[in-house]
């Protein structure tokens, strides 16, 4: 049959997003680490209060105010920051300002499964660097991802929830002569961070999101924060308009309400820990986890069997085939309710 597609366009795999059950009800959803709280009560102040006429304008293109709030908590002028709809977003607009066709990305392996597929979009390769056994930082990382003019590192890495140690996120940085942007969506449940990378090194981009620890996934808002010379060629790429009034609002309340942000964290870390305690006694293997998710084997080591029949339970998680992955599922951390139940099945 002939196609209209692009070659690399015809011949990719898209992504393939968690499942989202259409039937509302008797689910417990543990399988795309969304928060399981609710956003702060700011936002739904904020909704009530929006004025229905504004709808017809268009909404600020760069920001601003948001720039400057995110800017604000962490110590940077608002030139360094550059507003997405959602990390996606984001991660798209790197792409398309760093790699050229028939270029190189480079990232671990297993992560992400969104890198290849952007890279394929491009027209660009994406070299998969096998991580250790323990799901560790090779320590050759840069020089094995040399081809690339972008590295993308999440930290803590999904699906795995490793946070690499900083030292040797800090080598990458400092001997990879491309662009090494490190995906942070999980970092406000780990204990530390690469916001200050930034001002150590010039070619440094650092992705947040608001959809994980404010409970916002709905809203699509992701940023980055980078050098004014990064920021100021990424803003070129991304679309005119590509975050929404109401998405704007509703971030900037919950962006000021960091009272309850780290409560909400708290608690995921409470329920967290509870989890690793409850599998390690049932003798799973659990790698220790920094994000809102634990991936663990079960002890016959048969992850996709398992994830079936939590499935017939109504009990979903996320399992990823694959040889470093297949005896593993990924559990998102709900509330202590729905772990209970998962471990009741258990």
């Amino acid at each position: 049959m002939n196609t209209f597609f692009r070659e690399n366009i015809e011949a990719m795999k898209g992504y393939t997003p968690g499942e989202q059950p259409q039937r509302i009800g008797g689910w417990i959803k543990l399988n795309t680490n969304e928060n399981p709280y609710p956003p702060s009560p700011a936002v739904c102040e904020a909704l009530q209060n929006i004025d229905f006429k504004q709808l017809r304008l268009y909404p600020d293109p760069v920001c601003c105010e948001l720039r400057k709030t995110i800017a604000d908590l962490y110590g940077y002028s608002d030139k360094n920051i550059m507003l997405g709809n959602g990390s996606d977003d984001i991660l798209t607009i790197a792409v398309r300002s760093f790699v050229p066709e028939g270029g190189y990305i480079a990232s671990p392996n297993p992560s992400y499964s969104l890198y290849p597929v952007l890279a394929g979009i491009q027209g660009a390769e994406c070299i998969n660097i096998p991580l250790e056994s323990d799901f560790s930082m090779p320590a050759n990382f840069a020089e094995l991802a040399k081809k690339a003019s972008l590295i993308i590192i999440p930290r803590p890495n999904a699906p795995t929830g490793t946070a690499f140690e900083l030292e040797k996120m800090r080598n990458i940085c400092r001997e990879f002569r491309g662009i090494v942007m490190i995906d942070e969506a999980y970092a406000d449940f780990a204990d530390d961070n690469c916001v200050k990378f930034v001002k150590e090194f010039s070619n440094v981009i650092i992705s947040r999101t608001l959809s994980k620890s404010y409970s916002l996934a709905g809203i699509r808002l992701g940023y980055v924060i980078a050098s004014e010379e990064i920021i100021y060629g990424m803003m070129k790429v991304k679309d005119s308009y590509n975050v929404n009034m109401l998405t704007q609002k509703i971030a900037l309340a919950a962006l000021h309400d960091q009272k309850y942000l780290k409560q909400s964290v708290a608690q995921i870390r409470e329920v967290r820990k509870y989890l690793t305690d409850a599998l390690k006694i049932r003798n799973f293997t659990v790698i220790d986890s920094q994000g809102n998710f634990i991936f663990t084997a079960p002890p016959d080591k048969d992850g996709e069997t398992l994830y079936q029949q939590l499935k017939e339970q109504g009990i979903l998680v996320r399992y990823f085939p694959g040889k470093a992955t297949s005896q593993y599922i990924r559990i998102t951390i709900g509330t202590k309710s729905e772990i209970d139940q998962l471990l009741e099945f258990l």
